[in-house]
């Protein structure tokens, strides 16, 4: 059964990259990602298949310590890559789990930088007794679910980094408290899909990292 602290999880994994892994990553994506830069500060570009076999070598060798705080997790998603440069960030949002009554479900997310930005560019959370965030549906056992969950808004990053997204409207009114990650180069940084999160602006440098979804079973 799915609980509710699943989906507001954070779970790190300091060694979920070694120092020669996160080189390979960088060679890999300066060959086959050469001059590519992000049109949008949303988008993610599909990982080559030489960077998805490292990442998810690391993902089967990571499960044991990401399922102490998340354990229905069965498995991740293939991995994007992004790119933050000066200027830009990712703006507070929720990813949401989609399909909620269908497996596999969005339990949770992972990130992990192979190059910082000089400055900013920094992995949050954000926490809030205010009631907005959720909707008035509660999933059960029938659902997968521990009795009585409450289901998040879906609010996606690229949604909430359009100023004239009305959807974000509720988020924006919120009242939260910040929490900061500075997690290193090759840190993996696993994190509930109901939970508020987002990059602060990079202020100099590059910020280069992969990313994925947590499932509860197997994407076929």
């Amino acid at each position: 059964m799915i609980h509710i602290s699943e989906t507001l999880a954070i779970q790190t994994v300091e060694d979920f990259l070694s120092a020669e892994e996160t080189a390979r990553l960088i060679k890999i994506m300066d060959s086959e990602a050469a001059g590519w830069r992000p049109r949008t500060q949303a988008e993610v570009l599909p990982a080559p298949a030489l960077a998805q076999e490292i990442l998810a070598l690391a993902t089967v060798r990571s499960l044991p310590a990401i399922r102490r705080s998340m354990p229905s997790i069965a498995a991740a998603t293939p991995w994007g890559y992004t790119e933050l440069t000066a200027g830009q960030c990712v703006p507070s949002h929720v990813d949401g789990i989609m399909s909620p009554r269908t497996a596999p479900r969005r339990i949770g997310r992972i990130g992990v930088v192979i190059a910082e930005a000089e400055e900013g560019g920094e992995f949050y959370t954000e926490t809030t007794a205010d009631p907005a965030p959720w909707t008035t549906t509660l999933l059960g056992v029938a659902d997968g679910y521990v009795s009585g969950t409450p289901l998040a808004r879906s609010l996606p990053h690229e949604v909430a980094a359009d100023p004239h997204a009305a959807e974000a409207e509720w988020l924006a009114a919120t009242a939260r408290t910040r929490w900061t990650a500075r997690a290193g180069r090759g840190v993996a940084v696993a994190y509930g899909a109901q939970l508020i999160h987002g990059v602060t602006p990079v202020v100099r440098g590059r910020l280069r990292k992969f990313v994925t979804d947590l499932t509860d079973a197997p994407v076929s």
